[in-house]
């Protein structure tokens, strides 16, 4: 908790100082008026008072209690600014640190874990310090500053007060160790329901096409009522918390009346009235005691959840990142060069390598395919370019220079990609097509245009209601897949990148649109390097160069009709899509 606090900025140090010298304030105000009470009852049993006496004590009280009044608002309205304050700055750094992890660290945390830590771990922490930072100030104050003003006045009533403090001090110490380690339980639980809940959205076609309502009930079902149950159980150990309370305040308060009354009786009239007087202070002071140890019982409800949550955030924030930025700015005399030099790569924590001395050259204007069996580590090799992840064992070089040299902004100037999944994001068709900054101006209308009809989109897309200012639904719902598809295409053609990366990028293209779109975009793009994998033979048959995967190794390099000659597993899937004839013919 102390660690996520050290990221208060000064103007926040400066707030939280004047909300303390205002709570502060603010108990003197508080604590002064049983003085005037016990002043006033002084006066009214002495008959050599007057009624102006008693008056100016009374305006006092009211002076007193006016000005604690004004304290406290204008405390809450500081405590409410530095909490929507830090939380904002939190969030924002959550992100940040979220946008420079890698894939092995979202897999780590997994989505709707990180989703849970960005808002209702942030929301924990900010009510903590709403609600709380004004009662941790107050409270101890408040119960020191009373205790002084007691203690030596009577020791019979000193007595009493202290035994209504240890019976609270052991109440909130049971109520702190019962409920302490069910917090933990709740964010993971929270996470588990984030998770189910994000998957069931996520998959809602195939939960209805597989008739899965039911079990996806159950799932969801099963953790709610885990949630449910601790949830209950914590707020069942809370519950004690008020009749105790009440229990302690009232029997302290009968307690100082009952030991004063029998205080006074056995007394002299000259210490009657001072008794009196000490058993009213005693009585005010010792349900300002109380109040202070309730503050304390009402901040341990949310402490404890508060440090778990602020817990998460610095496991985020603390986070190793293991793709790190390098300092070289991309300036090269090669360009479109992508090396592999001995390449391996296993995926973190995992034992065995999926990838095995990969080693090939893709210089300026080629076309490299990559193809092989499911599982081979076709996807896994050309994430190595981008730095998706990083090669364990070798060296990947993209103009002469070492990837891991590369500042990330400058290597991703370099490099058009197309991943497997094609990602939409809310806004319009243009918008999407120009996502990004790339080093270089946005592209404009004309370019936009351009690319989309390299990349066989204009039709559906003049087709739409506002054309290229059309409307973009989160994730694309609003177009199918070979249209995301084409569009993510068109995304990369728009940066004019030096080499284009092509992640299965054609699989939801019929076979005529994916003839046309890769012949269009050999001539628009016959500078720029290529990779890419694919899955059938005929989309990448005329590559300048194809590379074969088998289990993580490669098995052939070659043309087409090359790797038809020497390289078995090429002409197993050749044949499996393709007859001797055509593939003779091609």
């Amino acid at each position: 908790m102390i660690r996520l606090f050290k990221n208060f900025e000064k103007k926040d140090l400066i707030i939280i100082l004047t909300i303390i010298v205002l709570v502060a304030f603010s108990v003197f105000l508080d604590l002064r008026m049983p003085e005037y009470m016990s002043e006033i009852t002084r006066l009214v049993q002495t008959e050599t008072s007057t009624m102006n006496e008693i008056l100016i004590a009374g305006a006092h009280m009211i002076i007193c209690a006016v000005g604690s009044l004004v304290c406290t608002i204008v405390v809450g309205y500081f405590s409410s600014l530095l909490s929507a304050r830090f939380s904002r700055s939190i969030r924002r750094k959550i992100f940040a640190k979220v946008e420079s992890f890698g894939i092995a660290e979202i897999k780590k945390f997994s989505t709707s874990s990180l989703i849970t830590r960005t808002t209702n771990d942030v929301t924990q922490v900010e009510m903590l310090l709403s609600m709380g930072l004004i009662l941790l100030i107050k409270a101890p104050i408040m119960a020191v500053w009373a205790l002084l003003k007691i203690i030596g006045k009577s020791g019979e009533l000193s007595l009493v007060t202290g035994v209504g403090v240890i019976l609270i001090v052991i109440t909130n110490m049971f109520i702190i160790k019962t409920v302490s380690p069910r917090f933990a339980k709740i964010q993971k639980l929270t996470d588990k329901i984030n998770g189910a809940t994000r998957e069931n959205i996520t998959g809602i076609r195939v939960v209805h096409a597989f008739n899965a309502e039911k079990f996806e009930q159950k799932r969801f079902n099963d953790v709610n009522e885990e949630l449910t149950g601790i949830h209950l159980k914590i707020t069942k150990t809370f519950a004690l918390m008020d009749p105790m309370m009440n229990f302690v305040m009232h029997f302290q308060h009968l307690g100082i009346y009952i030991v004063g009354a029998f205080l006074i009786v056995n007394s002299g009239m000259i210490d009657k009235i001072n008794l009196f007087s000490n058993m009213v202070v005693f009585a005010s002071y010792g349900m300002q005691v109380i109040i202070s140890f309730l503050m304390l019982t009402m901040i341990f409800m949310v402490l404890p959840r508060a440090q778990v949550s602020a817990n998460r955030i610095n496991e985020v924030l603390d986070s190793e990142v293991s793709i790190h930025s390098g300092t070289f700015d991309g300036d090269t005399e090669d360009v479109g060069t992508v090396e592999f030099r001995d390449v391996s790569f296993k995926y973190p924590d995992a034992d065995e390598y999926l990838l095995k001395h990969i080693s090939f050259t893709a210089n300026k204007g080629e076309t490299v395919a990559f193809i092989g069996s499911t599982g081979s580590g076709k996807s896994t090799l050309i994430n190595l370019v981008p730095r998706l992840y990083d090669a364990t064992d070798g060296e990947v070089f993209v103009d002469g220079v070492n990837v891991k040299s590369y500042d990330i902004k400058a290597l991703n100037n370099k490099i058009g990609y197309i991943p497997q999944t094609a990602v939409m994001f809310t806004g319009t068709v243009s918008e999407n097509i120009s996502y990004g900054d790339n080093g270089k101006e946005k592209p404009t209308l004309e370019k936009i245009k351009k690319a989309i009809e390299v990349a066989q989109g204009k039709d559906f897309v003049e087709k739409m209601d506002d054309k290229y200012e059309a409307h973009i639904a989160r994730g694309g719902t609003n177009v199918s897949g070979g249209q995301k598809q084409r569009l993510s295409i068109a995304r990369a053609i728009a940066r004019d990148p030096e080499i284009y990366i092509f992640d299965d990028s054609f699989s939801a293209l019929d076979y005529q649109t994916d003839a046309k779109l890769r012949r269009e975009l050999k001539k628009y793009t016959k500078d720029a390097t290529s990779l890419i994998v694919a899955q059938r033979i005929g989309t990448i048959m005329n590559a300048d160069k194809i590379i074969v995967l088998d289990k993580g190794e490669c098995v052939g390099i070659g043309t087409h009709k090359e790797l038809l000659k020497s390289c078995k597993v090429y002409k197993e899937i050749a044949l499996s899509q393709l007859s001797e004839e055509e593939l003779q013919n091609a």
